[in-house]
């Protein structure tokens, strides 16, 4: 790491999620940048990852993307890959049948969710050839990791059971929870932690897990993020510090000195219910240096700051910035040095032992990820344009001209400025700009995305010019297009809005200009993305297909590639939650969602009649299932 730190410094070397650029120099300058840093653990990888970007990665982008993680000091990544078939293999050592399991496992895709006790079977079966695949993989994974000196986070038991299991095992005591996130899942199944077989369970999970994968440190066990725990008003606290004993207790039985990790979100999530009296009794009964927080929802809650700290237990600081694989142009490097500064000054951060990012979705914003691990070394005593002077030089691989660096000085007030890209939830609806959302009239009430539009123009106009004294393979020209693609989808929005209004007031001829232009600007877009291919929605749905061995299987996991990022799943609101500024999104997903809305619309008005607007959502909504299941 320090030697990357080094050759990046001194414009050599950038590595990066586009590439890498090196360009060793003949001569070496001096360098006394000293390499230390107050936290012990620099963490990466949301436990959703794997579902947004991981789960058709094979091998060597793993490779890839663990080399980049060593280059950035990371030591505590998350490593949930694999435990499917650690899963299976205990669930059929309690009778389970294979047709159980088959009903029980959702697809790949949405994994994630199933082992937080979230969902069960969505967007199943999980094809067998996927548990020995994952298997190979995750040794590979771990070993790499470990010869890295790092300390993967690998999966415990929460207490979440099958149905078949439950059925099965009517004497013990399992809760059957509501429906997560708005309606329309399948049950889950919560087995309480003063029953005896909630160690029981526990410990041979990590006893196969072990087997499997070697001896681990630290163990990630959620049980209940997005849900609220099942506990009675008169005996809350005590039946919580009876679910934070129990988890912590089977770690430790089954792998003595180890670290019971969590994910922090629930507290900021729900904090109805998360009150400190209802943390501290959760958390009350685990000895303080084995239970790790992960508190990295600071760019939306101030967890840590409203729970003094964790009372005591460790805990690590950071930020969740990308959402869904969602992928918008934003970020603020000088909130994330402001909030690192006053942290360290501040007498009440407690047991802290960590920081870092954890993105549910990688490969967008490179800028944020290349700041964030290195704040922790720079303590954020490092001005953010000295250090942003250096980043250029080893992006572009020369000197940086003053316009160059003036347009990024813009691209810092315009969109990395904003912490958190709050639109992309609206109204209850999901989507990172207007024109990702399932369509509805109700946008003329939108009061615009974050940032500086006019100033982001500004940079963008610097920036087609400067690139053109780049070479064609230059990362100038990708970030050229982030920002083109970002200032048009705002563009877009406006015009979305404008062209609602124009219908609405009856004043075809305007809503018919802007409905030509919106198309322009749509497949411009589209067009445009063209130069970043691994960005694109051909490229994600081909590594899913790939990732199968036969026409079924490929199928299977292509619907599950097309869900993720469009409907989701259930009848609550995820749908759009993962939109992508993708080639192929553009043409093919957003604008003819609304194209048939704008062309109902408009006739509604030509025809005198009143527009449907449920009727005509329904109708998209039709065609979305359609297309996920189109080849």
């Amino acid at each position: 790491m320090r030697a990357y730190n080094f050759l990046r410094d001194i414009g050599a070397v950038l590595i990066s999620w586009e590439g890498n650029r090196v360009n060793l120099p003949k001569d070496w300058p001096k360098y006394s940048k000293k390499g230390s840093t107050p936290f012990e653990y620099r963490e990466y990888l949301n436990a959703c990852t794997f579902g947004y970007t991981t789960p058709w990665w094979d091998w060597k982008r793993w490779e890839q993307e663990i080399d980049w993680m060593a280059m950035h000091g990371i030591n505590l990544p998350t490593a949930m890959e694999g435990q499917e078939a650690v899963w299976q293999e205990l669930w059929k050592e309690y009778g389970l049948t294979n047709n159980q399991l088959e009903a029980h496992f959702a697809g790949p895709a949405f994994l994630p969710w199933q082992r937080m006790g979230n969902i069960n079977s969505l967007e199943g079966p999980l094809p067998q050839e996927w548990f020995a695949k994952k298997e190979e993989l995750q040794k590979k994974i771990l070993e790499r990791m470990r010869t890295l000196d790092m300390h993967p986070v690998v999966p415990a038991f929460s207490g979440y059971v099958p149905k078949a299991f439950a059925e099965k095992h009517p004497e013990a005591k399992i809760t059957e929870l509501k429906s997560w996130s708005g309606g329309g899942f399948a049950s889950t199944f919560l087995l309480d932690s003063k029953d005896p077989l909630f160690k029981k369970i526990g410990k041979r999970f990590i006893e196969i897990y072990t087997k499997m994968y070697g001896k681990s440190d630290f163990y990630l066990a959620d049980s209940f993020n997005e849900i609220e725990p099942p506990v009675s008003e008169h005996n809350k606290y005590e039946e919580l510090s009876n679910y934070g004993s129990a988890v912590y207790e089977t770690i430790n039985e089954a792998a003595p000195g180890a670290t019971w990790v969590m994910q922090g979100w629930l507290f900021g999530d729900n904090k109805e219910f998360w009150t400190k009296e209802a943390t501290s009794a959760f958390l009350s009964k685990v000895p303080n240096d084995k239970v790790m927080v992960q508190d990295y929802a600071n760019d939306r809650y101030k967890v840590w700051d409203n729970q003094e700290a964790f009372y005591g237990k460790q805990w690590t600081y950071g930020y969740v910035h990308n959402y869904g694989g969602s992928n918008p142009v934003y970020g603020d490097l000088n909130f994330y040095k402001n909030e690192l500064t006053s942290l360290l000054k501040n007498p009440h951060r407690g047991n802290i032992a960590g920081y870092g990012a954890m993105p549910e979705g990688l490969n967008n914003n490179s800028i944020v990820y290349e700041y964030i691990y290195d704040l922790p070394w720079t303590k954020g005593e490092q001005p953010v344009n000295d250090w942003l002077t250096k980043y250029l030089n080893a992006r572009y691989g020369q000197t940086t001209s003053k316009p160059v660096f003036l347009a990024w000085e813009l691209l810092l007030e315009s969109v990395y400025n904003v912490k958190y890209w709050e639109t992309r939830w609206w109204n209850d609806r999901a989507g990172a700009y207007l024109l990702f959302k399932r369509p509805t009239v109700t946008i003329t009430e939108f009061k615009g995305n974050p940032g500086d539009k006019k100033k982001l123009k500004e940079a963008l106009d610097i920036l087609t010019k400067e690139a053109k004294k780049y070479d064609k393979k230059n990362f100038i020209q990708y970030d050229l297009i982030d920002v083109t693609r970002h200032y048009y989808s705002l563009c877009i929005d406006e015009d979305l809005i404008e062209c609602v209004k124009a219908y609405q007031q009856k004043d075809i001829d305007q809503g018919d200009l802007l409905f030509k232009k919106i198309e322009k600007q749509v497949l411009n877009i589209d067009a445009v993305m063209s130069g970043q291919p691994l960005n694109s929605l051909d490229q994600w749905v081909k590594s899913a297909s790939d990732y199968g061995s036969s026409p079924e299987v490929s199928s299977l996991y292509v619907k599950n590639a097309k869900t993720l990022i469009t409907l989701w799943g259930g009848e609550g609101h995820l749908n759009d939650y993962a939109s992508r500024s993708w080639k192929g999104m553009y043409k093919g997903f957003y604008w003819p969602r609304w194209k048939m809305f704008l062309e109902a619309l408009k006739k509604s008005v030509a025809t005198n009649t009143p527009f449907d607007e449920n009727k005509e959502r329904e109708s998209i909504k039709n065609w979305e299932i359609n297309w996920t299941k189109s080849k």
